[in-house]
């Protein structure tokens, strides 16, 4: 039997879906700013800290790459109320978000760090450079222009993992997707549209984080687009 698409009763219900995608943006951006702030500082300690000592990053960043982003997600929402620990359900995915993106752009990150080669690092010291300024002008820059592409990457999938978050009554765009074929069982109609939201906002995130790159880290080799873009100097040394 021939399925005939009906989008008019999911365009009746267009305002849970834009509510929906403003929610997953502000989680994804949230996640991304605070998560590569976590991975940033977990990143300096792990490669600059001496034999051993960086072990409770090593311990964050094994414990969270290798268990389910949802099992994460329901020790947040369901298990810290054990302890005393209560947020909304909002909070929790932003919080749940933030972790995970912050374990794997910890590697991102350090790899970007290990890039820089070490003669670098003391010619900056030899011009009476601070530490500070070397690790400002001399590592960091360079070491995130480096590992951009695979930053926007991580960062996309963050924003794809948002609709986990579903699973803890966020109305986020999938959550409000699956509201609204509850209200008008037109799945096939609902999840055709929702899929092509993702893909522009995913394509959205693409080009503001391209745009963030030639800004701010001279990214200017290639021109702006979705393909793979390289620093200025140096070779990519993104896993």
């Amino acid at each position: 039997m021939a399925t005939q698409l009906q989008f008019a009763p999911v365009f009746a219900e267009a305002p849970i879906l834009l509510e929906g995608l403003w929610l997953t943006v502000k989680l994804s951006v949230g996640a991304i700013v605070l998560g590569s702030a976590i991975g940033l500082a977990a990143a300096m300690v792990r490669s600059m800290a001496r034999p051993g000592r960086a072990w409770p990053v090593d311990v964050y960043v094994e414990l969270i790459r290798n268990t389910p982003f949802l099992v994460q997600l329901y020790i947040i929402f369901f298990g810290l109320p054990a302890l005393g620990i209560r947020m909304t359900a909002e909070y929790a995915g932003l919080l749940a978000m933030t972790i995970n993106l912050g374990a794997y752009s910890t590697e991102i990150f350090r790899a970007g760090i290990e890039s820089v080669h070490r003669s670098q690092i003391e010619a900056g010291l030899s011009l009476a450079m601070t530490r500070a300024q070397v690790f400002r002008h001399v590592i960091l820059r360079p070491a995130v222009a480096r590992v951009w592409p695979s930053l926007t990457s991580q960062y996309i999938l963050i924003m794809l993992a948002s609709s986990v978050c579903s699973f803890i009554s966020v109305e986020e765009l999938s959550g409000g997707a699956a509201l609204i074929q509850s209200n008008t069982f037109r799945a096939l109609e609902v999840y055709m549209l929702v899929t092509v939201m993702y893909l522009g906002l995913a394509l959205a995130f693409k080009l503001v984080l391209a745009l963030v790159g030639h800004a701010f880290l001279r990214l200017d080799r290639a021109p702006l687009g979705f393909g793979r873009r390289f620093p200025s100097s140096g070779a990519s040394t993104a896993p």
